[in-house]
């Protein structure tokens, strides 16, 4: 068994699996109920495996476990707005770099991924009950760095969640996201 699968499932499901997560080591502080949980990118296939089988078994003890793919909210809050098409253009036109950043201006200020992520909650989740799953993470490469997502968080989940990383842990609280960016030490939830 690899590191990342004795920690998904010897270290994070006993804690999600109970009665009240936020009541146990899941998080750091008690108003921030998000953990980030990292796995290597190079693994993403047997991740989501293993994955689907957390959420099964967690389902199995009562759980609610909604996923978030970032995948499906960026496509979703983007295909109205930038056709393919119109994506394409830009990028031959302006180039990637400047793409980029109409992007991410984009995530941050016409249609901001924080909303979009909120309003996939269900509208009667339970904080004993519910588990959040943010998943795809690795789609926001390049556009958007996880630190500022769960930074909009922040004060706005009320439930156990966790944001499955595709990267690596550099030190005791520092992310490499994708394993291509410089490590980010400015994530304050628990890292698994």
């Amino acid at each position: 068994m690899s590191d990342w699968q004795t920690r998904l499932s010897g270290t994070l499901e006993p804690l999600l699996s109970q009665p009240d997560p936020r009541r146990t080591a899941f998080s750091a502080y008690h108003d921030m109920p998000y953990a980030i949980f990292h796995y290597p990118a190079d693994e993403e296939l047997a991740f989501r495996r293993e994955l689907g089988m957390l959420r099964t078994r967690l389902t199995q003890k009562g759980k609610r476990v909604t996923v978030i793919s970032l995948a499906d909210v960026v496509c979703d809050l983007i295909k109205d707005d930038m056709p393919i098409d119109a994506i394409a253009e830009a990028e031959r036109d302006s180039g990637v770099e400047k793409l980029v950043e109409q992007f991410h201006s984009y995530l941050v200020e016409a249609k901001p991924l924080a909303d979009a992520v909120i309003d996939r909650i269900p509208a009667d989740a339970d904080e004993c009950r519910d588990v959040l799953f943010f998943t795809r993470v690795g789609f926001l490469f390049p556009i958007y760095r996880t630190s500022a997502l769960v930074e909009h968080l922040h004060g706005r989940l009320s439930i156990p969640s966790v944001l499955f990383f595709p990267g690596s842990l550099a030190g005791p609280a520092g992310l490499c996201f994708m394993d291509v960016f410089p490590p980010e030490h400015n994530y304050r939830p628990r890292i698994f």
